[in-house]
């Protein structure tokens, strides 16, 4: 059953990860999903009944007149996450909005500009910020379970076959490993250690300019982050925190972890944090707590959280000579 005070969501973009966050927000009891836009109206149509969502429409524009939603979820390409979530913050609509929120630091700001203009809820949709096992590691290295932190190594990669028309590989719509995956590591780095000193990046390219691997060096006052993204190797996908008294490890794949493991004084202790659902429900809780508290920012990851991190992506950007025009 669900409650009379639900939240009413909407969805554009209606690819793999809509579907995933579709599928977990039918788990939660104060969440309906209540319209979904493409603008292929018959895709639409088929996501709503898959849902049991109530409006299906053939265009963006028609969904951020709906007065009945609440907050639209942006799962749409890269390219277009910033005119949307804008648009969509005009019209009064609270924002959660698929990672990489921009291609640029100064979309980025424009983004948090709009949030902040029209009174209205905006959050990147880091969904690894808010599961338990991420959460709950960043609270005990806080409190010092493995002394100083002074490294951090994570990963994502995985082998990516190039299909015809595929975003993964599209230009035009920010593809590349930098944007698509190579934000988890440095956003991991950037929530044990904030903002580095100084950045190192070296990539491996395709021949339309896009990154397909980069490798990355984060130096801070007293620690280093080294960290990769890929989309032509694998991994283990593993993320290990070092300290002067331990080190901890996610489990694979860490972005999602469903545990972690503290290894000090040559014994290794295991914790088993399973996420609800696929782990989108954590971040989806988030924006409805927010939004009941009347909040435009989520105080786990603000609006100035996403901005030192775009800035840092741009950074990298820039030295790799990545560009998408």
């Amino acid at each position: 059953m669900k409650n009379d005070n639900t939240i009413k969501w909407g969805i554009i973009g209606l690819g793999n990860i809509a579907n995933q966050f579709a599928a977990d927000l039918v788990l939660l009891q104060d969440a309906t999903l209540f319209a979904v836009a493409s603008r292929d109206h018959n895709k639409a149509i088929e996501f709503a009944q898959k849902y049991n969502c109530i409006k299906s429409y053939d265009s963006y524009e028609a969904l951020f007149k709906d007065d009945q939603v609440d907050i639209i979820y942006i799962a749409t390409p890269h390219d277009s996450h910033a005119e949307l979530s804008i648009k969509a913050l005009e019209n009064g609509k609270h924002v959660l909005c698929e990672k990489p929120m921009s291609l640029s630091y100064k979309d980025a700001g424009r983004m948090i500009e709009a949030s902040r203009k029209h009174n209205k809820f905006f959050m990147e949709a880091f969904w690894t910020r808010f599961i338990p096992s991420v959460k709950e590691v960043l609270e005990k290295i806080n409190n010092g379970i493995i002394g100083d932190i002074k490294y951090v190594k994570a990963d994502f990669a995985f082998y990516a076959d190039e299909k015809e028309g595929g975003r993964l590989f599209n230009k035009n719509q920010g593809g590349g490993a930098l944007f698509d995956i190579g934000v988890y590591p440095l956003f991991l780095s950037y929530i044990m250690f904030g903002v580095p000193k100084e950045i190192i990046a070296k990539s491996i390219y395709h021949k339309n300019g896009i990154d397909l691997q980069t490798s990355m060096i984060l130096q801070y006052e007293n620690a280093q982050s080294v960290l990769s993204a890929s989309i032509v190797s694998e991994s283990d996908m593993k993320a290990t925190i070092g300290g002067t008294q331990g080190h901890i490890q996610l489990n694979a794949p860490w972005y999602i972890a469903d545990g972690y493991s503290v290894a000090k004084n040559d014994k290794e202790e295991t914790f088993s944090l399973p996420n609800l659902g696929k782990g989108y429900m954590h971040e989806a809780l988030e924006c409805h707590n927010c939004i009941r508290n009347n909040q435009i920012e989520s105080k786990l990851w603000s609006h100035q959280n996403s901005l030192d991190l775009s800035k840092i992506v741009e950074e990298i950007k820039n030295q790799i000579g990545l560009s998408f025009v």
